[in-house]
């Protein structure tokens, strides 16, 4: 992929949002080689960014590498951390990927499945836009607080 251009601004107001730091600080707990040390926030994210022009230049067959399964389980780990914050509820991610890229993510609360997303051809996976990232995780999160409020009992236990 090529990584001279960025696909994200420098100033992009997605940037502050809660779900960008929250991807930040899993994104950094995983770089046990100081890999982003000196990176700015915006290269640290990028690659999460799959416009037309970089998913182009991903064949449409082909394995995930270590790095995009370790971003999927990032992005997981923060949606479960933003919905513990938010509910005061333990959020467990459970990530399971077959080598070929094919598998599942769920996050459960207590005894409740609050996210269930099958996954496909992970080693395409990415997002539009910085914004179409923060809004579908966002989305995920809402509904999930939903999910706790109408069964709380399953999810306490």
């Amino acid at each position: 992929m090529n990584q001279a251009a960025m696909a994200i601004e420098e100033n992009d107001p997605f940037m502050s949002s809660d779900f960008v730091a929250e991807m930040l600080k899993q994104l950094r707990a995983l770089d046990t080689y100081d890999t982003y040390e000196g990176w700015s926030e915006e290269k640290i994210i990028d690659p999460l960014i799959l416009t037309k022009e970089r998913k182009r230049e991903i064949p449409i067959v082909g394995d995930p590498d270590e790095t995009t399964v370790a971003r999927i389980k990032s992005y997981y780990n923060a949606i479960a951390s933003l919905i513990e914050k938010k509910c005061g509820l333990m959020a467990v991610p459970f990530v399971n990927l077959t080598h070929e890229g094919f598998g599942r993510a769920l996050v459960m609360v207590g005894k409740l499945i609050v996210v269930d997303k099958t996954l496909r051809d992970v080693h395409r996976w990415g997002f539009p836009t910085l914004e179409a990232l923060c809004e579908q995780s966002e989305k995920q999160i809402d509904k999930a607080l939903e999910l706790i409020e109408q069964y709380k009992e399953v999810a306490e236990s």
